[in-house]
């Protein structure tokens, strides 16, 4: 019995200093392991550190636009945000993403960032909207969209683009640089909710702007895109004429 005794005794100081030995500092957990890059499939995750610097916490905007926009998200679909995300857009702060364009995210984290971005379209927030499309059509004419500018967006942006009352310059070249036909035409049509600037059905009550109209005043905009940013000859007068504005 005494033997029996010592045994249990013995037994029992074993169980007790692995219990103390697992839960010592510096020993692993059993889910402690951490996960290599590549496999992180979480969408919150991958938006945090990929995204949300830019276009901020879950999709509300920031420096870029807000992707959880939803007149954004009924323009873009699936492919568009996918070739965005994996590819960037060459020229702009926008970079690509995906390993196979140099990126760090695998086929599957990218298909995960979709997957996750489209989780905030709601569809019953704009019903019985007809939706410009996302790309031009056909190419703009930088005359008429001096006319569309003048209509829709100088009560802003001021009668030459360079800044007005409630909103700043958008002829600057700096910007004008740093961003493509298709984000001025994004912005154009989503409109900057984050920062108070309205989509294409708000610049003036009962008009939206048309899919031509859209597409005209963008090709005025990169008229205005100066080929050497940051040279004070771009935004003479001279200049302003010759695009229409004078």
């Amino acid at each position: 019995m005494k033997r029996r005794a010592v045994l249990a005794t013995l037994v029992i100081g074993v169980l007790i200093a692995c219990a103390a030995c697992t839960s010592s500092r510096g020993v692993p957990r059993a889910d402690s392991a951490v996960l290599p890059p590549s496999k992180v499939a979480d969408f919150k995750t991958l938006y945090e550190q990929n995204c949300a610097g830019c276009h901020g916490a879950a999709g509300k905007g920031n420096a870029a636009v807000a992707l959880a926009n939803p007149v954004f998200l009924a323009i873009a679909d699936d492919d568009v945000i996918r070739r965005t995300a994996a590819n960037g857009v060459p020229g702009t702060p926008m970079p690509a993403f995906a390993q196979s364009a140099g990126g760090m995210l695998t086929d599957r984290q990218i298909d995960a960032l979709v997957r996750g971005i489209r989780s905030w379209a709601k569809s019953d927030v704009l019903p019985d909207t007809t939706f410009p499309p996302y790309a031009a059509q056909a190419p703009g004419d930088p005359q008429r969209g001096a006319d569309v500018y003048r209509t829709y967006c100088s009560s802003c942006h001021g009668i030459d683009g360079r800044g007005g009352r409630k909103a700043s310059s958008i002829v600057d070249g700096s910007y004008l640089a740093l961003v493509s036909d298709q984000q001025l035409r994004t912005i154009v049509i989503a409109g900057r909710p984050e920062l108070g600037a309205p989509d294409w059905r708000s610049d003036i009550e009962d008009r939206p702007m048309s899919p031509q109209e859209i597409t005209d005043v963008v090709a005025w905009l990169s008229v205005q895109r100066p080929q050497f940013p940051g040279h004070p000859h771009t935004n003479s007068s001279a200049g302003r004429e010759k695009e229409g504005l004078r």
